[in-house]
Order: C-alpha cells, then structure tokens, then sequence
C-alpha cells in the first residue's frame, strides 16, 4: 500500500519541488498541500494522511504549534518538520511536539524519501548533518532536562503569541481566533507576565529565540 503524504509549505515551490521529489517514488503519493499551519491541521483531520511533511517558519500555527494540534487529534499521522535551523531549540521543541522527524532544508532533497519510508514505518529520522551533540541535548531533556519558558504558556496564549509577532493587531487576532479584542488583551497581557517581557520588541526575540517564529 502506498504512503500518503501531505505537504506543508507557505513557498509554492517548496512544495512543487517537493511533490515532484515524492512522486517519483512508486509507493508514495501526495494527497494534499497546504500554505499555513491552520489548514495543515485541517487536511490532517481531513485527510488522515500517512506523512506531514512541513515547514516550522509558517503563518497562522508555526510547524511546532501545528504539529502539536496534530498529534492530539491524528495521533496516528507522523510529522517531519523541515527547516534551515540545526539549533537545539529547534529540534528540542519539534521532537517534544510529537515530530518523528526534522530535516535541514539543505539536505532535504537527497534525504526527503528515506525519511518518509522511515517515519511511515514508525521510526524517528533526523537529518544526517545534525551533530551528536545536538542528539545527546535532545537525550538529555528526555531524561528531564529543564524545559522551556514557552512551557508556561496555555496553547490558546502561543496562538495570540505567534499572532502577535507575526504583526497582527488585536483586532486582526480577535477575528483569526474568534475571540473578543479585550479578551486577546487579557491573553496578551496574561503571557507577557508568564514569561516577564514588557514590550513587542523583546516578545520578538523571544519568539525567534525559542523557536516559536523562526526566522526565513
């Protein structure tokens, strides 16, 4: 039976580059493809999907958010998240999320197949070129490293978080979430205090700095 995959990316040739790549393969086939982390999850309750294979930098639910929202609802689909980043942040809160698989974008090409095959039959993948050192990091928090700061955030508090420093207003984020604009005030306020940051800048960095919004 083939391996059913969706493709999830807010570049359209990413993701042309990808189905190509894929679809090459006998016993792959690309189901679905998807521009933000929102719909991501959508074609992931829709579809049922095998495989996700998505980007962690994307508007509305980043790759981390999303492949959380995943897991909880299609816990049987296995994610694989791409990215330019070999940080440990980046590869900590992707596995943490449920990923079974992170791959650098430069390598992604040579390595994409071998990793859905793997990932399909139930095993994790990691890029060959992250270093045993970001591995043993990634072992060490298993075994109850400290965790994150962004751990102290409800999921509704990392939505408004992402939201906010994508640049959205308040009134934008009221409508994308379905929520009143005091009640976005009240999260905003609310994970600003959890996490002892005063001002947008500095929420910015954060962001970018945990992984939540990871630079292009």
């Amino acid at each position: 039976m083939a391996i059913t995959v969706v493709l999830s990316d807010d570049h359209t040739i990413v993701r042309e580059g990808l189905r190509l790549l894929l679809e090459a393969q006998k016993d792959i086939i690309v189901v679905g493809e998807a521009a933000d982390g929102r719909e991501t999850v959508r074609l992931a309750k829709q579809l049922h999907p095998d495989v996700v294979i998505m980007d962690i930098a994307m508007p509305q639910f980043n790759g981390i958010a999303a492949t959380q929202r995943i897991k909880d609802c299609s816990p049987t689909v296995r994610v694989i998240i791409l990215s330019m980043h070999a940080s440990n942040e980046y590869i900590f809160r992707a596995l943490q999320a449920g990923a079974s698989g992170y791959l650098l974008k430069e390598s992604a090409g040579t390595e994409v197949v071998k990793a859905v095959r793997a990932v399909a039959a139930g095993q994790r993948y990691l890029s060959g070129q992250i270093t045993e050192t970001v591995i043993e990091h990634i072992r060490k928090f298993d075994a109850g490293a400290p965790k994150s700061p962004l751990e102290s955030l409800s999921d509704r508090e990392r939505e408004v978080l992402q939201l906010v420093v994508e640049g959205k207003a308040n009134t934008e984020i009221a409508h994308a979430l379905s929520l009143s604009v005091k009640t976005v005030e009240t999260y905003k306020s609310r994970l600003m205090n959890k996490l002892g940051i005063n001002d947008i800048p500095s929420l910015v960095k954060f962001a970018i700095t945990h992984g939540l919004t990871p630079l292009k």
